[in-house]
């Protein structure tokens, strides 16, 4: 085969300890074991780069490929490999075989790379998937409050649109104190929430003992921690941003495509970078995130379209752009939604406008330009015959015979 980097090197990466197969340009191969501690690691760096290595192939395993890749990046070329496109045969799995067999398959150009955003992208992604975890840590804490809520038979979520906005938060703050007076806990209300104080008070009538008046104390002051800390987070992501203007610029472009947000920006930012260059096009981008129906047949019949998993952060950010979307007046993208809603049922009408958002997104990054919208009266504009053959028949279906003529047209 034809021999396509002379002097490379795989890797075969654990938690304490790795395995590197270097190969020359003569073919022989030389293998040696390092610790993943950092000295060790600058090691490995210059024993490399003394050979000449232009190449190193490393398997995608758990996080312990992060600290070789961000030593070696410098001065190596480094390839992150999924380790399901480069298994080796039965009965030759030890860390050595692994190492040789991942250096033969690269020095022939049999690899094929997974998608490593620049150092600037990485940072930022260390701070959005930070958000996101307290967001979901944030999420589990209201639940468990609601859940102890129900257990004393405490009915706030029942009237109150938010149990933990502000007057909700006042009147669970005073429950864990210990009041217990329906009428004292409903005077807290603000807002319209003062306008259901009866309702309010029946809500509010319950038996929460002495434990659980603690245990909901305890959960308020946990939820408060994760705001706070959401809102430093969130602070310090802007301020990261806004020192970049090439990042700055495009959170701006994609804050103006409809659903899409600062925060929901952001994740999109840190999980694709700005750069598109690195896919072929919108449908490589789709595919790779996992936005795109799946393509199982075999015998010329199709089995599944199920999307596979993808970049799951930028999956869940790209569905919750396409809701918000939807809740847009005179929009492509919610005129796209209530069109296929019928056919399809909303989870999948949700996930064929995300795949759309994904293409915008594409194209404006790649073209450095704003969102133009289309308007919600698109697909009427495109597929006239189409909608007046419908109204004809919805006409004909009600009993009533129907006589077209064209209007004239305006000078």
């Amino acid at each position: 085969m034809k021999v396509v980097h002379e002097v490379c090197c795989g890797i075969d990466v654990h938690a304490k300890m790795l395995v590197a197969c270097l190969i020359s340009a003569n073919g022989e191969k030389k293998v040696r074991t390092f610790s993943t501690m950092t000295a060790e690691l600058l090691q490995l760096r210059d024993w490399l780069v003394a050979a000449r290595c232009t190449h190193v192939a490393i398997e995608s395993t758990g996080v312990y490929w992060k600290p070789v890749f961000n030593i070696l990046e410098d001065a190596l070329t480094v390839i992150l490999i999924n380790p399901e496109h480069a298994r080796a045969l039965r009965g030759r799995k030890t860390d050595v075989k692994d190492a040789e067999w991942l250096a033969d398959l690269l020095r022939h150009g049999l690899l094929k790379a997974s998608f490593i955003p620049p150092a600037e992208i990485r940072e930022l992604r260390e701070l959005t998937r930070y958000r996101e975890s307290l967001v979901r840590e944030q999420g589990a804490v209201a639940n468990r409050i609601q859940k102890l809520l129900e257990s004393g038979n405490i009915k706030l979520g029942q009237v109150a649109s938010d149990a933990l906005g502000v007057s909700g938060r006042s009147i669970l703050k005073a429950l864990a104190k210990g009041e217990k007076d329906p009428r004292k806990l409903a005077a807290l209300a603000r807002g319209k929430l003062k306008e259901k104080s009866l309702s309010l008070q029946q809500a509010l009538d319950g038996r929460l003992t002495v434990n659980q008046r603690y245990v909901l104390g305890e959960l308020l002051h946990r939820w408060e921690e994760l705001e706070a800390a959401d809102a430093r987070v969130t602070s310090e992501i802007n301020k990261y941003v806004q020192e970049r203007p090439r990042l700055a610029r495009a959170r701006e472009i994609l804050d103006g495509i409809p659903g899409i947000g600062l925060r929901v920006a952001e994740v999109i930012i840190a999980e694709l970078g700005i750069t598109m260059a690195v896919f072929a096009d919108a449908a490589h981008l789709a595919s790779w995130a996992g936005i795109c129906p799946g393509n199982k047949a075999t015998g010329g019949k199709r089995l599944s379209g199920r999307t596979r998993k993808g970049n799951t952060y930028l999956r869940a950010a790209l569905v919750q752009a396409a809701w918000g979307a939807t809740m847009k007046k005179n929009c492509y993208l919610s005129s796209q939604y209530f069109r296929l809603v019928k056919r399809l049922g909303r989870k999948k009408a949700l996930v064929a406008v995300a795949h759309s958002l994904l293409v915008i997104i594409f194209h404006v990054l790649q073209s450095d330009q704003t969102y133009t919208e289309l308007g919600g009266d698109y697909f009427d504009r495109h597929h006239v015959e189409q909608q007046r053959e419908y109204y004809l028949r919805r006409l004909q279906m009600l009993g009533l015979k129907v006589t077209v003529e064209e209007m004239p047209v305006a000078a």
